[in-house]
């Protein structure tokens, strides 16, 4: 070091030099964090052991199960089988089970998303009489049950007759042996949670952004699918999550709302397997893996979007 550097050092004209951590702060670092990790894999095993145990047993023939447990797998790899599936999806039906969620589960979450976006704007951004009123009311809904709505959806079902000759959709629009029945129901039970959701993460949209499309002279459709919609893909990815794992594994509506059994969605199907569960444990755990397929790809497909949409407009509502 010169000698003009040692003089600056001595008045403290020069910044010290920047101290290393000693071992007793690395180690409560390593504490702190190790103690964090080792709680996440615990609850990671606590949710994943009993979901493979699952797996593994749907690969299992019946007497292989009776004899042993799960965990003996790595013992017996040359007797896994694929006939638990096989007859799960061409014996008991759950292939064309499979097909008839997905005709529930898709239109009743697109109309959901539909109607519950183009809510949620007005109630954000549009001024029109009754605003406030009409939305508590809407979020009021949220606490009311299920239960409390099958009567009179069901008293309002048998006074309309709809007839349609379309085979895919069953007959009677609002029959209860219908698709467009039980997607009404879907969406109307969807729906305020829906609008809740999206109005605030459309509220906590900058103004300056919508008055500025308003200023350039785009009407209120405009401004809806131009600038609002694009930039409520997060949120509409939360909803469309929560909604199709709602529809897909529901199973109280579909029993009320869907009462014939060729159209029967897989939680009809599964759980007849579940009465015989003391015998053919190995074809449930086959068909809950069947189950699973659909539900697990959207997540993944959505997932970054799914935290994003969560926390968006939970600020500003």
């Amino acid at each position: 070091m010169s000698v003009r550097g040692l003089s600056l050092l001595s008045r403290g004209a020069l910044p010290p030099s920047p101290r290393r951590p000693g071992g007793g702060a690395v180690v409560r670092w390593l504490t702190r964090r190790g103690t964090l990790h080792l709680t996440l894999i615990g609850i990671v095993l606590l949710w994943s052991v009993p979901t493979l145990a699952l797996f593994l047993s749907s690969f299992r023939s019946p007497a292989d199960i009776a004899l042993s447990g799960w965990w003996n797998i790595v013992t017996e790899l040359g007797d896994l089988t694929l006939d638990n599936y096989d007859a799960v999806i061409n014996q008991n039906g759950i292939g064309s089970a499979f097909v008839n969620s997905l005709i529930v589960t898709v239109p009743s979450t697109i109309v959901v998303l539909l109607v519950a976006s183009v809510a949620a704007y007005a109630f954000a951004w549009m001024r029109f009489p009754g605003r406030n009123v009409l939305f508590l009311i809407v979020v009021g809904l949220l606490v009311v049950p299920l239960q409390m709505t099958f009567i009179p959806l069901l008293q309002l079902y048998k006074g309309l007759t709809i007839d349609a000759d379309i085979p895919v959709l069953g007959g009677n629009i609002f029959g209860t042996s219908s698709y467009p029945g039980i997607w009404i129901a879907h969406a109307g039970f969807g729906l305020p949670f829906a609008v809740y959701l999206l109005r605030n993460f459309l509220g906590s949209l900058p103004r300056d952004l919508l008055e500025a499309a308003y200023m350039d002279g785009a009407s209120d459709l405009q401004v809806f699918f131009k600038v609002a919609l694009p930039l409520s893909v997060p949120a509409l990815a939360s909803l469309a999550i929560f909604q199709f794992l709602w529809v897909w594994n529901d199973l109280l509506v579909a029993l009320v709302f869907l009462q014939d059994p060729d159209l029967a969605p897989m939680t009809l199907r599964v759980s007849t397997l579940v009465s015989s569960f003391g015998q053919d444990y190995e074809l449930l755990t086959a068909a809950a893996f069947v189950s699973m397929i659909v539900p697990l790809v959207i997540f993944l497909a959505l997932q970054r979007f799914f935290v994003q949409g969560l926390l968006a407009g939970s600020v500003k509502g």
